[in-house]
């Protein structure tokens, strides 16, 4: 079928579904269309004690009795100033229908904090599932951290700056590996006014930049971007910390996703969407894997 078939029967049948669900928001809708059968939930674990910093935990469903399986971190986007792990259902469920626990975790957003607390934040979710995963089925030892947006910002500069790991004592090599979707990594001076103040503009921090914290230690990367991306530039952003890395002597898997744009790059991970791009192959290619470290004969279809 041609890709363009593909994403018009995807729109058709969401669009047809947006009139049955009207009242909801579209991720509402997504998380809506979702099916439940890949996971289960563990809600509202505290990892500090703020009430921002709480965080769920997804286990495949269908894992082998007594294995462990690959966990992935995943921090949302919304300029450090929105976003609910809720409205993330359709990630987890996405990546346990592939074997793999995703754990949603929220973090302080602006004007309760600025910059580096929600780093901070991110930091002490990692120490948290590194110690309690084992509870729940996951491999401690396969450790991978991925974000959208202002997400992947979070999660860039947990495995790229050392500072926010040492804080509870840990090291970025516990990661096998980095996930970033349509990250701002190189944004000074910034433009986006919402992420101004976050950032104490005009005096950011030069050292708030994930670019100026690459280094030959750091974890495998998949980073990924759509091909045009009107809000984080994917040439300046994506491209520039792959080459940074790749001059470091990092393996880096760097993708340029068409027929997506900022948002619709999270949202093909959804069941409804997957036609737009292979966004879920790809990170579960990247996952299971290892990082790149070992080779996959195929990628686990999705559960139904």
């Amino acid at each position: 079928m041609a890709v363009w078939l593909k994403i018009l029967l995807s729109f058709s049948a969401l669009l047809m579904l947006f009139g049955v669900i009207a009242a909801c928001s579209p991720v509402r809708t997504i998380n809506a269309l979702t099916p439940g059968s890949a996971y289960v939930k563990t809600a509202d674990l505290a990892y500090g004690s703020d009430p921002r910093q709480k965080l769920d935990i997804y286990a495949p469903a269908h894992a082998p009795s007594g294995s462990s399986v690959p966990v992935v971190v995943f921090f949302y986007g919304g300029t450090w100033n929105s976003g609910q792990r809720a409205d993330y259902l359709f990630v987890a469920e996405a990546l346990t229908s592939r074997g793999i626990l995703c754990v949603l975790a929220d973090y302080r957003l602006y004007p309760q904090v600025r910059y580096p607390a929600f780093l901070q934040d991110g930091a002490l979710a990692i120490a948290y599932v590194k110690k309690e995963i084992p509870r729940y089925g996951g491999d401690p030892s396969r450790l991978f951290v991925m974000g959208h947006s202002a997400g992947a910002y979070n999660a860039a500069m947990l495995a790229l700056d050392p500072r926010w790991l040492a804080e509870v004592g840990m090291q970025p090599t516990i990661f096998r590996g980095l996930i970033g979707l349509a990250g701002p990594y190189d944004f000074i001076p910034i433009t986006n006014v919402d992420a101004r103040p976050v950032f104490f503009y005009p005096d950011t921090p030069r050292d708030s930049q994930p670019v100026h914290h690459v280094s030959a230690s750091a974890p495998p990367s998949l980073l990924i971007a759509p091909l045009e991306d009107k809000l984080v530039n994917p040439v300046r952003n994506t491209t520039g910390l792959a080459n940074k890395l790749r001059a470091a002597g990092v393996s880096v898997q760097e993708f340029h996703f068409d027929h997506t744009n900022h948002v619709s790059l999270i949202g093909s991970m959804a069941w409804p969407l997957r036609a737009l791009a292979p966004t879920l192959d790809t990170v579960t290619q990247f996952v299971l894997s290892d990082g790149g470290r070992n080779p996959v004969i195929s990628v686990v279809p999705a559960v139904p």
